[in-house]
């Protein structure tokens, strides 16, 4: 039910106007002026606000303004009694959506407020639409350092043919990325990329989910479903973390990628399929096989060419250029100006053992922009960064601000450690 609320100082227009707009199925709130308004604004969402320009307190010319603010997005329908076209004007150029004089033509308001219900729906389905269109888009590779170069020269090489692709690394390291400048740089752009998170998915409903399945093949299975690799025809079939695969949906994928055919779970005929297969891994396959867990023709039939996507901490003089890139990334989201960070503070994040790669610096820079103020310091990446114990302990806070970076802070533990033992 659509929520509109009627901000005007005489009781009885007031009355009138949530009698109409009731019966009409509205549900109404009232405000008595500007002030009131805006309390009520910052409690509750509207889809349309019926606002009158002359009352006590603050009137709303003035509200309107505040409005423009606090939910800009929210359609204003201005009434006066007293208002001529200048008023008008004037309140259309603040952004109402509508001026209507009073005592207000009942069909016409009616209309207008179904008009500015359908532009509110057109502005949120246009802002959903931007943002699935914006994560569409495939982000660049940010780094110039030596491995991040190979991983492009790689990819350029790579992406026009049909080889598949295997891709190692630890977690968190951009192997999707890769994956999707692959399909993104290949003739297959024009089709799909379909992802699959093999260890997101149970064992048991992998191959339902790779393969589909009829009707009936199982006690939930009440419709026909298509499988990825259907969905994928002509395109990319991208298969996040393989090593976690059951072994036998390895072995039905094997078959699919040896026939480029696939049958359904629960059907016998077989469905011809064109699709290119990328894996990834963030575990060491020939590990796996020796220890019986991966399927050793399968290893030979992804690992056609090979990409390693090192981790952050081999790939440090990236920092300064992923750091920037996510700021202006963020602060964009969040609606404000990307934040100055000082050389220090950019020392201080390439001293941090990346554990989690450029999936966690990606979060700690999203941190330190709420956290910080005008600028991101060095103290802010020692508070909000490092283990909460190095701060508490000043002591420790000395030693670490001796030295540059981790390998001179390892040879002092060592050196340390040596002399107390041989005293």
């Amino acid at each position: 039910m659509a929520k509109i609320l009627i901000v005007d100082d005489e009781r009885s227009i007031r009355r009138t106007l949530r009698e109409i707009l009731e019966f009409e199925k509205y549900q109404v709130d009232e405000a008595v002026d500007g002030l009131d308004c805006l309390v009520k604004l910052k409690q509750n969402k509207y889809d349309v606000i019926i606002l009158d320009i002359k009352m006590p307190k603050m009137d709303g010319m003035e509200a309107l303004d505040r409005i423009q603010i606090l939910a800009h997005d929210t359609p204003v329908i201005m009434i006066s009694g007293h208002a001529n076209i200048d008023t008008a004007v004037e309140a259309v150029k603040k952004g109402a959506f509508d001026f209507i004089s009073k005592p207000p033509d009942l069909n016409r308001l009616l209309i207008t407020i179904r008009n500015a219900m359908d532009k509110s729906s057109l502005i949120t389905e246009t802002k959903v639409l931007k943002r699935k269109v914006s994560k569409a888009k495939v982000q660049e590779m940010i780094g110039e350092s030596e491995g991040i170069n190979t991983i492009k020269a790689t990819i350029d090489r790579v992406a026009p043919t049909e080889a598949r692709v295997l891709v190692t690394g630890p977690n968190g390291t951009g192997k999707e990325l890769v994956a999707r400048w692959i399909h993104e740089k290949s003739p297959r752009v024009s089709n799909p990329i379909v992802e699959v998170n093999c260890a997101a998915i149970p064992s048991e409903l992998i191959e339902s989910e790779l393969f589909g399945h009829e009707k009936g093949a199982f006690t939930s299975a009440v419709k026909q479903r298509i499988g990825k690799f259907e969905l994928a025809n002509g395109g990319t079939l991208f298969l996040d973390e393989i090593g976690d695969m059951s072994l036998s949906a390895q072995a039905k994928v094997l078959r699919a990628l040896q026939e480029n055919r696939i049958t359904r779970v629960g059907g016998d005929k077989e469905i011809q399929v064109d699709v290119r297969v990328i894996a990834a891994t963030n575990k060491d396959l020939r590990k796996e096989i020796n220890a019986g867990r991966f399927r050793e023709d399968l290893y030979h039939r992804l690992a056609v060419i090979i990409i390693d996507v090192p981790a952050l901490n081999e790939r440090k003089d990236d920092i300064p250029q992923l750091v920037d890139h996510f700021n202006k990334q963020i602060c964009q989201e969040y609606g404000v100006t990307p934040k100055k960070i000082e050389p220090a503070a950019i020392q201080a994040l390439q001293s941090v053992n990346w554990t989690g790669n450029i999936r966690e610096l990606r979060n700690v820079i999203e941190r330190l922009i709420i956290l910080s103020g005008e600028q991101i310091t060095k103290s802010d990446v020692v508070q909000h960064v490092f283990p909460s114990s190095a701060v508490r302990s000043p002591r420790l806070k000395e030693v670490f601000e001796r030295f540059s970076n981790p390998e001179e802070l390892h040879k002092y533990i060592e050196e340390a450690f040596s002399a107390y033992k041989n005293n």
